[in-house]
């Protein structure tokens, strides 16, 4: 880079970033959350979605039972209310929360004649049950009073017949991996296809065995991990690498794809949080080993983010048996990796991955669905207000604490702002490049892209400074990593954990190419580019913005 002042990256974002500006920026996001969830509770609520073009509610839809993409979410159980309720405790806001919990509690039940699917209902409605139920009965209630009068585990009883009402799908499965939809009221559809994706099958344990170890009934911990031993024994002997879609009864790939996106994310993502949450090692040797393969079969580019020759780095979709290249796009949702690599402390890397998807939101001012990189253009167009990418930048700027971060998330801001703001809160990009509408606001609108905003400029936010540690689920739901959750009352029924008595502490994360191995960067970096300007220059060359 030039010296001080003489490059347009280091003006641009370098140096101290004014507390004022910070905190209008909190107030902004905050903002954009109270316009989203007031839209919803007028317009559309109790139904699950809020249309925001038209302002009104949207449930499943009954006329067409192969629309997937509504009916897999939209379960005709206030969706929306339940993703939102620890976003309104992360903000403090405890009449609001209170009276959100309350509603809950009257008004929600999961006695419906809906077939949703299964690892959405999970992660979206079991595990923000779960979340503002730990918030409710935490003693020390770092987020203010949230406490509910006469609170009698209500929310966490509802978690818990929701789940019942999923159990259905592991059943008559002859790998153990589960059905991908269920019917709440008749448990599986006659007509059930036998083919689901890694994600939705393999990442259940987060939820489930949080659900388990409240209740101290092993079962449902049991179900979600044989599904995941069952996915990780079917990985390829020769790359140790997953496909993307495999066959619940003969446990064939159908998708030999393999990739951090769309139909695998999430698997990698609970492999390591179960082990932070749960301490059980088995999970961090899959984790460990999952993550070596990636690095060896998926990864293309220069060795280092930060020095060197070559292209950045750039991890790509391939066969899972031969780890040759199957495509040339990569999809938004892989924005979420640069965040699961901070948590393993491989930052270095995370800097270089968020930066080139950081370069495609500069160009778009959003992230299309999938962008194909040696077109240098969107294969798909449409942006639903997904938030891996804040979710990164808020996890890379609580890593390094550089001010870089901070201009991104003002940047995605500022693009939510003009480009998505509808009539009735925000509506989903049909197209990044032509920036039409289309009238959908998902319900992690509210319950991830809003709270990870709002958190990347909350600095005295009690996640931060309360001294708890916390964790957010794949929808970023809030989780304090508290002891009770690492200990099981069902040592001997989970097989081959002979050495479970030996549980791993926290500390012995660790993962074998680290750069950093957990080393925070360094203080004389805090106010440098985290990515050297030559280098941020290449990657905006390599997507067309220059």
């Amino acid at each position: 880079g030039a010296a001080a002042g003489g490059d347009e990256y280091e003006r641009r974002y370098s140096g101290a970033f004014p507390p004022q500006l910070r905190a209008r920026l909190r107030d902004a996001a905050r903002g954009m959350f109270v316009f989203g969830y007031d839209s919803y509770m007028e317009h559309a609520f109790p139904r699950d979605e809020l249309d925001p073009l038209h302002c009104r509610g949207r449930g499943p839809d009954r006329r067409d039972p192969s629309n997937l993409n509504i009916n897999d979410v939209l379960g005709n159980y206030s969706l929306t209310l339940i993703d939102a309720l620890d976003t309104l405790a992360v903000m403090g806001n405890s009449s609001e929360f209170q009276k959100a919990v309350k509603l809950v509690i009257d008004t929600v039940s999961f006695d419906k004649d809906s077939t949703v699917q299964v690892f959405e209902a999970t992660i979206r409605v079991l595990g923000s049950l779960l979340s503002a139920h730990i918030i409710i009965t935490d003693t020390k209630q770092p987020f203010g009073d949230m406490t509910i009068k006469d609170y009698d585990n209500e929310l966490l009883h509802l978690a818990h017949d929701l789940a019942v009402r999923l159990l259905p799908a592991f059943e008559n499965t002859k790998t153990g991996i589960p059905y991908p939809r269920v019917n709440l009221k008749n448990g599986v559809p006659p007509d059930s296809h036998n083919e689901t994706c890694t994600a939705g099958a393999g990442s259940l344990l987060v939820e489930f065995g949080i659900l388990s170890r409240l209740l101290g009934d092993s079962t449902f911990e049991w179900v979600a991990r044989r599904a995941v031993k069952a996915l990780w024994s079917l990985r390829s002997n020769n790359t140790g690498l997953l496909g993307n879609v495999v066959n619940i009864q003969t446990g064939h790939w159908v998708g030999k794809q393999s990739g951090l996106g769309a139909g695998s994310d999430s698997f990698y993502e609970y492999l390591l949080k179960s082990y932070i949450l749960f301490g059980e090692k088995e999970d961090l040797e899959m984790f460990n080993a999952a993550y070596q393969n990636i690095q060896n079969h998926l990864r293309r580019g220069r060795e280092a983010c930060n020095e060197g020759e070559g292209d950045p780095p750039l991890y790509v979709n391939v066969n899972m048996y031969t780890g040759q290249l199957m495509n040339t796009w990569i999809d938004s949702l892989q924005a979420f990796f640069p965040g699961l690599q901070v948590l393993i402390g491989d930052v270095e890397d995370a800097i270089c991955l968020h930066a080139f998807y950081y370069a495609i939101w500069k160009r778009y001012g959003a992230l299309p669905e999938r962008y194909n990189w040696q077109l240098q253009a969107p294969d798909v167009p449409f942006y639903p207000l997904r938030p891996e990418l804040v979710e990164s930048t808020y996890l890379l700027y609580q890593a390094t604490k550089n001010p870089f971060y901070l201009h991104v998330g003002m940047d995605i801001l500022q693009s939510l702002e003009k480009y998505t703001k509808a009539k009735c809160g925000y509506a989903t990009l049909h197209h990044v490049v032509e920036k039409t509408k289309e009238d959908r606001m998902e319900s992690f609108f509210l319950s991830e892209t809003c709270k990870y905003l709002y958190l990347l400029f909350d600095e005295e936010n009690p996640v931060h400074k309360s001294g708890n540690k916390f964790m957010f689920t794949t929808e970023g739901h809030i989780v304090s990593v508290d002891e009770r959750f690492r200990n099981s009352l069902w040592e001997d029924i989970l097989p081959g954990e002979e050495d479970s008595a030996e549980k791993t502490k926290p500390t012995e994360l660790k993962a074998a190419n680290f750069s950093s191995n957990c080393n925070r960067v360094p203080d004389e970096r805090r106010f440098l580019l985290p990515l050297k300007s030559n280098y941020m220059r290449q990657i905006d060359r390599m997507v067309g913005l220059i």
